[in-house]
């Protein structure tokens, strides 16, 4: 009977334990595996839409992962950021309070909806798009380094939109930019 009782105790801890969320809080939490497989296009990635307000994009990602790292010269006209809950490797740019680019770095498994993310082949790229890619020279490394810009709507309209592979001097992307104008500024904010 006592046995019977203790070994009752011991399964009731047991499944108490197993029903316990191992869950951290939202603002730690980290995206699903699924999110790698959600492409990053001109027009934004999964839950982030270029244009949506800074408070939008809280509640979607989080906050600042990073606060005390400066984002932009002042954050109040332009900040580039790590949401919280963002998959790694990705930034966000929030001018005056409107989300306009965002920037995929080092160790980002996200590829754009052409299949391409950052360490592909600049050549790779360029095949994919063809006459669509525009190729310039990089602002501060010698070629092969190029930046690579696909508009999907003219640079010149007001809601213009594009994605730029920065490559670098080992010919495959380093960073992957999307979003508005703001995807050809070459150092943050500026």
């Amino acid at each position: 009977m006592v046995l019977s009782r203790l070994l009752f105790c011991i399964t009731a801890a047991l499944c108490l334990c197993s029903c316990q969320s191992t869950t951290a809080s939202p603002d730690a939490a980290q995206p699903s595996e699924s999110s790698a497989s959600t492409p990053l296009t001109a027009d934004g990635w999964g839950p982030l839409r270029v244009g949506m307000t800074r408070e939008e994009v809280v509640a979607a990602l989080g906050e600042d992962a990073n606060p005390d790292a400066v984002g932009g010269p002042d954050p109040e006209q332009c900040d580039e950021f790590r949401p919280s809950r963002a998959p790694v490797g990705m930034l966000v740019m929030i001018e005056q309070g409107r989300l306009t680019r965002i920037s995929l770095i080092n160790g980002s498994p996200i590829k754009t909806e052409a299949g391409f993310g950052v360490a592909d082949s600049a050549s790779a790229i360029k095949a994919a798009y063809a006459g669509k890619a525009v190729v310039t020279p990089h602002k501060y490394v010698p070629p092969p380094a190029e930046y690579i810009t696909i508009w999907s709507t003219a640079p010149t309209e007001p809601n213009a939109r594009g994605i730029v592979y920065e490559v670098g001097s080992d010919a495959r992307a380093t960073h992957v930019r999307a979003g508005g104008p703001s995807i050809q500024y070459v150092e943050g904010c500026l």
